[in-house]
């Protein structure tokens, strides 16, 4: 069983003692999972009191509210440099970058709760997507669309989804999308390159997507009654 092995990721620890604790709670988050969150398992993690913790963020709810905004800019970061980089960047040394190790699994382990702390950061993720989208429609990765909110939205909330059906995902590919040693196994290898098929090559025919795209394009909009 994964712990919080994967909390100290760095190879000097350079971090702020309110920086450690952050990392020490996404981590907490990602391997035990949202009910382990508290201030005394956060302190074990990080090596300082609980009263440590309280202190630097005010209350755990604070804390939680840092963890999805550095997870969310550690996102928006990652994915802006890598799009901007165009095809020509360096997917392996991406996903294997120790600073998002733990980053799946949070994100797993926290979206698919209805809150509003978990709309905040899904709505925060999707309005950086199509920032970073946008970056790699003009570095050339990525096609344009008229639709660019809707297939940030999309694309988002369907990676989301993988990762909080990652169990089913890993019965049927034997790859786990939370697990940091899956991206050095061939399983993985093997996802990578079906998606990108999927994403660069898509399912529909060029006639069918046509077909449909008219449907709806000429398909009344009902009004919604009283």
């Amino acid at each position: 069983e994964r712990s919080c092995k994967y909390v100290n990721v760095r190879s000097t620890d350079d971090r702020t003692t309110r920086a450690r604790v952050r990392d020490a709670a996404i981590a907490v988050v990602a391997w035990e999972g949202t009910a382990a969150l508290s201030a005394r398992r956060v302190g074990e993690a990080a090596g300082v009191s609980p009263g440590s913790v309280i202190h630097h963020f005010g209350s755990m709810d604070g804390l939680r509210t840092a963890c999805d905004d550095y997870v969310a800019e550690t996102i928006r970061t990652r994915k802006s440099e890598a799009l901007r980089a165009g095809p020509g960047v360096d997917m392996v040394g991406l996903l294997n970058d120790p600073e998002l190790r733990a980053l799946p699994a949070y994100l797993a382990a926290v979206v698919s709760e209805d809150s509003p702390a978990v709309a905040r950061l899904v709505d925060e993720m999707v309005d950086d997507a199509v920032a970073y989208i946008a970056d790699g429609v003009r570095s050339g990765t990525l096609r344009p669309t008229d639709e660019p909110d809707a297939r940030a939205a999309l694309l988002v909330i369907w990676g989301l989804g993988a990762l909080v059906l990652h169990r089913h995902l890993a019965r049927h590919l034997g790859v786990d999308l939370t697990d940091p040693a899956s991206t050095s196994t061939s399983e993985f290898a093997r996802y990578v390159r079906t998606a990108a098929g999927l994403y660069g090559r898509g399912i529909f025919t060029e006639s069918f997507a046509a077909a449909v795209d008219d449907a709806f394009t000429s398909t009344p909009v009902r009004e919604e009654s009283a």
